[in-house]
């Protein structure tokens, strides 16, 4: 302990901290007094009836016509009041300035009747009632300006509050969150998990000579729980925990920013051991580039970080935790050993993350027998965490509106799809034409998928319209998780996305502008496959393209010459193409089959992928279709080579995927490919 208080920094702080307090309460006393000064001169004017001053022939004229009923002498001035009233309540006094002495005044006034005095001035009352007049406003007015300054100060709002630092403090029993909260990125909480463990022994690590960590740098898409991860960290650690966004710290006034930011650390450094939160960090830590001119306030703020982030000592158990989904923009100086010295990468969940989400997000909601989470896992490939927990309260919902108890699987398969392409749109009503239309064109995509071998299985064909735009569209199921994809199943995505638009042509003669959102995810990744992943034969393995915004659009930016740029677009053309030309080749060649799905759909409006593998077998075998697909029998034969079969029909797939036959819902996802995109793009839709 350190008895010295000239060596204690924070004495010397508080010192400098009351000095500067008083000048600003001295001043702002100052200031109140002129104010009152001001306001007493001003009203005291205004209040001053001016019609009752008289001049002195006036006063004369009046002794002469025997007006004036008595007469007071104060001072130098003459207090009248005349014989006559306004009104029956008040006297009426006029005032005017001697103007002759006293025996002079006398004189006049002897013989008219008129009652004449002298008062003596009380020149105590006068001074007191002026002194009062003064200094009492003044200091109810200083009372309520120094009130309203503490409490805005309190708030950090206001302009005495403008350099206060705005971060939410938490103790531990308010964040409520726990790792036991958190689920899906077991490799982000082992790596946070040890900074727990050193807050809550830290002779186990300083006893070798090891440092707490003086900052951890979350990366990660939206949505995947580093906000989450941060309050579980502190709920953890039994530590308070401010938490605040990087936005918060730039203002309209230069000098602020950097100002919040000391702020902050120095009620970091009172609370020690503590954890300070930043949200969005790259608010305030881009880089600093001088090329385009830069922005001095964002500047000095991200000076003044840099300095207390070097400055304060890990010993006292000050952890410094940060989120950002964009780190490619982030100074080199905020990234470097000693600031950040640990980059915890929170991605999207694979297949037992989800699964593990989702029973977190369910805990508090009632479930019946029915619900799989495996299931709903397998459906969601590519989805965050708040996608998940998204869905389980629409599961939750729609159970509700149905008058349900529980939640079941089928309201979990039914809030997957509202995320996915919105609620069904009831009031839209399509002509017969139209719906002839859309049906040929969901049909061609399910089928063309059906006829390929490295395809995904179909799970359902509707051709309800949808809230968010959608007409039509194909679920399809992976049969396991996967994170590569071969070039024959790239090109296999090409062609379904292409089915549909193939289908249009086939049967109607024409197109329609249908599958624009089809067509343009076919180009997606026609040109991903020639820019990015080496797979065209003219250009090899040359790379032609760079990913920016890893973790949020995903934008890619071609590193090449126009003319390259040009043979590029002839390479993606002629991609498209012959994947067009495979997509009307395949239907050609099952127009039969075609026509009778798209009949039957356009009576059912919806079907499952169960039905469409029954319809498409019983139509090769030459079995007619009845209105009850129950009453469909169809014999058993050998596997066909050139249909892909769902999980439900083969028993080969049944052991691959180990879902047990059961009918599930998924989306082909990019996560299965090298782009990194989200589940809800890779509907196949009109």
């Amino acid at each position: 302990m350190r008895n010295n208080p000239d060596n204690n920094p924070d004495n010397n702080n508080g010192g400098g901290n009351r000095g500067a307090n008083n000048k600003q309460s001295l001043l702002a006393f100052l200031i109140c007094l002129l104010v009152t000064l001001a306001c007493f001169t001003f009203f005291t004017n205004v209040l001053k009836d001016s019609s009752s001053e008289i001049t002195y022939d006036k006063f004369i004229d009046m002794i002469e016509k025997d007006q004036i009923r008595e007469v007071t002498l104060e001072s130098d001035t003459i207090r009248i009041k005349p014989k006559t009233r306004d009104t029956v309540l008040q006297d009426t006094t006029y005032y005017t300035t001697v103007l002759e002495d006293t025996t002079a005044l006398t004189e006049r006034l002897e013989g008219t009747g008129i009652i004449f005095k002298a008062e003596a001035p009380d020149l105590l009352g006068e001074f007191v009632g002026a002194l009062l007049s003064v200094l009492l406003p003044a200091v109810l007015l200083f009372a309520m300006m120094m009130l309203f300054m503490r409490r805005m100060n309190k708030s950090g709002g206001g302009m005495m509050g403008v350099g206060k630092s705005r971060a939410k403090a938490y103790i531990q029993k308010d964040t409520g969150v726990t790792f036991r909260d958190v689920a899906g990125q077991d490799e982000a909480k082992e790596s946070l998990q040890e900074v727990v463990d050193f807050l809550h022994n830290p002779g186990k690590y300083t006893s070798i000579g090891a440092k707490l960590p003086k900052g951890a740098l979350l990366v990660g898409p939206p949505g995947t729980g580093k906000t989450l991860l941060a309050k579980a960290v502190a709920g953890e650690a039994h530590c308070p925990f401010f938490s605040l966004s990087g936005s918060e710290f730039v203002e309209m006034f230069v000098g602020v920013g950097a100002s919040r930011v000391r702020d902050l650390f120095e009620e970091a450094k009172k609370n020690a051991p503590c954890i300070v939160f930043i949200d969005e960090i790259d608010a305030i830590g881009k880089t600093r580039d001088s090329r385009y001119g830069g922005n001095d306030e964002r500047e000095q703020t991200l000076n003044q970080l840099l300095a207390e982030m070097d400055g304060f000592d890990t010993s006292k158990g000050l952890l410094i935790l940060a989120a950002t989904n964009r780190p490619e923009v982030l100074d080199p100086a905020l990234l470097r050993p000693g600031r950040f010295d640990r980059r915890v990468i929170v991605d999207r969940p694979d297949l037992k993350g989800r699964i593990e989400i989702l029973k977190v997000h369910a805990r508090n909601v009632l479930l019946d027998e029915t619900v799989d989470f495996e299931e709903i896992a397998l459906a969601t490939s590519g989805a965050v965490g708040s996608d998940l927990a998204n869905m389980i309260n629409e599961a939750a919902i729609l159970a509700v509106k149905s008058g349900r108890k529980a939640v079941s699987q089928k309201d979990l398969f039914e809030s997957v799809e509202v995320v996915l392409v919105g609620k069904e749109k009831k009031d839209r009503i399509l002509s017969k034409e139209e719906r002839r239309i859309v049906s040929y064109h969901e049909v061609g995509h399910a089928l063309v998928n059906a006829l390929q071998k490295d395809a995904e299985p179909v799970q359902k064909i509707t051709i309800v319209p949808r809230t968010m735009g959608a007409l039509g569209y194909v679920m399809q199921v992976p049969e396991e998780e996967k994170y590569l994809n071969t070039r024959k199943e790239l090109e296999a995505m090409l062609v379904g996305y292409l089915g549909g638009r193939a289908a249009e042509e086939l049967v109607f003669d024409t197109v329609t502008t249908g599958a624009a959102n089809d067509i343009e995810k076919a180009t997606k990744v026609a040109r991903a496959m020639i820019t990015q992943y080496g797979m065209s034969d003219k250009f090899g393995l040359m790379g032609l393209a760079t990913q920016e915004n890893q973790y949020l659009t995903g934008h890619t930016v071609l590193n090449c010459g126009d003319d390259t740029a040009t043979e590029v677009d002839h390479e993606v053309m002629q991609l498209l193409h012959a994947s067009y030309t495979e997509a009307k080749r395949l239907l050609s060649s099952h127009r039969k089959e075609m026509d009778a799905i798209a009949e039957y759909l356009i009576r059912k409006e919806t079907i499952t992928g169960k039905e469409f593998m029954k319809i498409l077998h019983a139509v090769q075998k030459g079995i007619e279709i009845p209105e009850n697909l129950d009453d469909l029998v169809i014999p058993e034969e050998p596997e066909s080579d050139t249909v892909s079969f769902t999980p439900e029909e083969t028993p080969e797939r049944e052991e691959k995927t180990g879902n047990g036959g059961k009918d599930t819902i998924v989306l082909p996802s990019e996560e299965k490919t090298a782009e990194s995109e989200t589940f809800v793009d890779n509907v196949q839709e009109t």
